[in-house]
This record gives C-alpha cells, sequence and structure tokens, in this order.
C-alpha cells in the first residue's frame, strides 16, 4: 500500500501561495499531509510537486519520501494524479491511498481506517473515506483501477469521473467522528491553519 498524495497546487484563490508551503503549527502543510499517511500506515509515500517545487523541497522536511515532480500542474488536480500514479508503476504497489495536501483535518486515523477496508485483495479494490455517508478523502484505488482512473483524470476533477462511473464497487468508510475534511481554498480557509 502506497501512499500518493498531491501537493502541486499554486494556491490561486489564495494570492499564489502554494499550499503545500502554508504554515501549520509552525511547519509547511506538506510535513503534515505525509505524517497522517505515515502514521496512518502507509509505508511507501509519493509526493507529487509542483508550484514551487525547487522551494518545497527546500523548506520541508520529507525523509523517506519520493518527490515527484508534475510540470503540468496547472492544469488540475488530474495531471497530478497521473503523474502520481505513473511513479508508482513498476514499484510493486498493489494500491494507491490518495489524499490532498490542503485537508489538515484528515489525520491518520481516517488514513487507517481506508486502509483497513481494502481487504485481502487491495489490488482490486476502491475504497473511500466517507463524511454523513458522502464520499470524500482519502481514496484507495487498487492497481487494476489505474489505467482507467489515468485515462479519465483531466482539470480540477481528479478522478471524479471514474468513481462516478464505478460507484457500485466503491466501499464507503465513514470517518466522519475522526476527521473533518474541509479544503484550505481560500483566505477564509486559513482560519484551520495554525
Amino acid at each position: 500500500m502506497a501512499g500518493l498524495l498531491l501537493a502541486a497546487g499554486g494556491g490561486r484563490r489564495l494570492g499564489g501561495r502554494p499550499k503545500a508551503l502554508l504554515p501549520h503549527h509552525g511547519r509547511p502543510l506538506v510535513e503534515h499531509a505525509v505524517a497522517a499517511l505515515r502514521e496512518g500506515g502507509c509505508s511507501r509515500i509519493h509526493v507529487v510537486l509542483g508550484a514551487e517545487a525547487t522551494t518545497v523541497r527546500a523548506r520541508a522536511e520529507l525523509p523517506g519520501c519520493v518527490l515527484v515532480d508534475n510540470p503540468e500542474w496547472p492544469e488540475g488536480m488530474g495531471s497530478s494524479l497521473r503523474a502520481g500514479l505513473a511513479s508508482l508503476a513498476g514499484t510493486g504497489a498493489e494500491a494507491a491511498l490518495v489524499s490532498l495536501v490542503d485537508q489538515p483535518g484528515i489525520g491518520p486515523e481516517a488514513v487507517a481506517r481506508v486502509l483497513a477496508a481494502s481487504g485481502p485483495m487491495p489490488g482490486s479494490t476502491l475504497v473511500a473515506a466517507a463524511y454523513d455517508g458522502e464520499r470524500g478523502h482519502p481514496v484507495l484505488f487498487g492497481a487494476e483501477h489505474w489505467t482507467g482512473i489515468t485515462a479519465t483524470a483531466t482539470g480540477d476533477r481528479g478522478a471524479r469521473a471514474y468513481l462516478k462511473a464505478h460507484a457500485d464497487a466503491i466501499t464507503l468508510v465513514e470517518c466522519g467522528d475522526v476527521a473533518r475534511p474541509y479544503d484550505i481554498d481560500t483566505e477564509a480557509d486559513l482560519v484551520h491553519l495554525e
């Protein structure tokens, strides 16, 4: 099981401040997101970088992570998802647990629940955290689904089209009691950071 953190966004609605570098508890947000994946049970973590990737590499402490550059990051989250899944090809990973850097309310408890729901055949599974029954992140994609996801991941929609087409195959795991799925998208959302 690999953790795949999408951290390439340029923070267009945040005045062009890359989300990975937003300060949270005195450290860049990307470090908190990696810690949630690691503490939740992901031993291999790939982090997709885009906006100010060189600065993120210099400022953030991401030991043991595979850092993946996505030069197409301005196209949206879909390009980062494609780059991240491509980076996992040939690694032996049976599944990728995808998390977003701008959701600091989602911690290791939600990651662990989604991983635990993958069952004995993780390569064929689709599992998503749910909040009051609504699908959210993190999402686990079995390797058998990567080609289909890559083919449909465009713009800022990520895997949404693929997941909609395969809704009957998704196992939802309620995480509303252990996580809060807000995004850091606008200046007003910065209230969630400390």
